[in-house]
């Protein structure tokens, strides 16, 4: 798996830049209301972003992920994913 950097960029959006064979950055939104819905504040967003992000690749190749995109999303593409994020934490 490639390496994954989350930077925040201000409350709700974070630059994510994926090194692979292939290196890409994406910006992520995330609202407080999203971030406290999966994680109960349990872990921090960068976190839950990274994590997300290591579920995606799973899937998908870095290239393949959308350059600016709300994190909610991913369920629209992939339903297991609130289940299987929570389940990670």
């Amino acid at each position: 798996m490639g390496r994954i950097e989350v930077k925040q960029k201000d409350t709700e959006t974070f630059e994510v830049t994926v090194r692979e064979t292939t290196t890409t950055t994406h910006l992520v939104n995330l609202s407080q209301d999203y971030y406290q819905k999966l994680t109960g504040g349990r872990i921090s967003p960068e976190t839950l972003i990274e994590k997300s992000f290591e579920f995606l690749l799973e899937r998908e190749n870095n290239t393949m992920i959308l350059a600016h995109f709300d994190l909610p999303i991913i369920g629209d593409y992939f339903p297991e994913y609130e289940k299987s994020i929570v389940q990670t934490f």
